[in-house]
């Protein structure tokens, strides 16, 4: 989609024979600012000491740019960055409606110019000083308990109704919803943390951290071709994804430009509702299991993520299929028949996670899994179903415990000149 594709420049050599990277190394030497490639002041410096295929790999990295300002926020279509934090701030006591309005306008302002690898325009850390905007996206979203801070209930959607219990929550209150979100992507780990830094001191005494999580993904190009992302248990994740070129994608994922309701009202259009949840990985139980076990726990492959009834990932899945014995060969319980659209009343979400690792315990067991991020334009249709589905019988299920969740409002993108939550806010 136009509004949140990245932009990357080629590495085409100049006529005069220097590399492309060698002539950024060379402008960065003598102070010259290479906006072509989404840096300011002194933000793409390379060393001409590097191989001339390293130049042109990270270059190519580092210039890739996402879009602030479009129809949606980036970081929902946005290609998986290698990189993530996701935040939670909860107003401070006393601020309100006022106060919000004025950090949504300074966090939008820093957003354009971070993801633009422009620094920022005072008290700028120099933690990501050398890099271009390396794919850097910055969403933002809102908590049910927002409205009543600000006084805008009237306008919280019911679609942002808490979520419903469910039997294999474990969750922390500390580590789940919180007033506003962010969620912050990039390719490269200074950027991303850079970002994150920039956004909690732009938040000055409007208000103040409630949780924070970090990410990781594997990097662009570390395989030989573009392929769907593995999670800490091995398992390729998120084959059935809906596609933005689906006929039905936008319908599926974000709240339509018109037709406001009570569900999603009109300060909505564009925008989308976000499903967080923090979902430990009991490795040390999971890899006692043989491959076959896996397999069929999951339901698919592992090599390949092709479903057990054969084909490649994208085959379609053959729930009737039998072996010789007449058992299913997809499992009644694999995680991947439970959770298929299909299955759940064609509910449809779009998975866009990291995995986190938060250390290891003295006894060995490693605090490690997945953050998982899924976008809806409804999430009562959308990830309710399926996990209550998942809930009642997922063979996955023994193997993962959920620790945190949030649910959040996410508003389309912010006109030029504008910023995110402004018809909210404003309205």
């Amino acid at each position: 989609m136009a509004d949140t594709e990245s932009r990357t420049e080629t590495s085409t050599p100049p006529a005069s024979g220097i590399t492309r990277r060698r002539l950024i190394g060379t402008a960065g030497a003598t102070g010259v600012a290479l906006g072509a490639v989404g840096a300011g002041a002194g933000y793409a410096v390379a060393s001409s000491t590097d191989s001339p295929d390293q130049q042109d790999a990270l270059t190519s990295l580092g210039a890739d740019e996402v879009m602030f300002h479009g129809k949606h926020q980036p970081g929902i279509t946005t290609p998986m960055q290698s990189r993530g934090h996701l935040v939670a701030f909860d107003l401070a006591a006393g601020a309100g409606r006022k106060e919000a309005t004025a950090l949504m306008r300074r966090w939008s302002a820093t957003a354009e110019r971070l993801m633009a690898g422009e620094p920022m325009t005072s008290d700028d850390t120099d933690v990501a000083r050398d890099a271009g905007p390396s794919s850097l996206s910055i969403t933002f979203g809102f908590g049910h308990s927002f409205f009543a801070r600000t006084g805008l209930e009237k306008q919280r959607p019911g679609a942002l109704d808490p979520l419903p219990d469910f039997f294999s929550d474990h969750l922390d209150k500390a580590r789940s919803n919180g007033d506003l979100w962010v969620q912050i992507g990039a390719n490269d780990g200074l950027v991303a943390f850079h970002a994150l830094r920039a956004i909690q001191k732009d938040a000055g005494g409007a208000a103040k951290v409630r949780w924070q999580m970090n990410g990781f993904n594997r990097s662009p190009g570390a395989t030989a071709q573009p392929m769907t992302a593995r999670n800490l248990m091995g398992q390729i994740d998120g084959t059935d994804n809906p596609k933005p070129a689906e006929s039905d994608f936008d319908k599926r994922i974000f709240v339509p430009s018109s037709g406001a309701s009570a569900q999603s009202p009109a300060w909505m259009a564009n925008g989308s509702y976000a499903v967080v949840r923090r979902i430990r990985m009991l490795l040390d139980d999971w890899e006692k299991l043989s491959t076959a076990a896996q397999e069929n726990v999951i339901g698919r492959k592992k090599s390949t993520g092709a479903p057990l009834t054969g084909g490649d990932e994208t085959s379609e899945m053959k729930l009737d299929k039998t072996d010789a014995k007449g058992d299913l060969v997809v499992p009644i319980n694999a995680h991947a028949r439970i959770s298929r659209p299909d299955q759940n009343g064609g509910a449809a979400m779009l998975r866009r996670p990291f995995s986190f690792h938060d250390g290891i315990a003295a006894d060995g067991t490693p605090d490690a899994g997945l953050l998982f991020v899924c976008w809806q334009a409804d999430p009562l249709r959308g990830f309710v179903p399926v996990q209550r589905k998942l809930d009642r019988g997922d063979a996955l299920s023994q193997f993962i415990r959920h620790e945190s969740s949030g649910l959040f409002a996410v508003p389309g993108g912010a006109e030029k000149g504008g910023y995110v939550g402004q018809a909210l806010l404003e309205g």
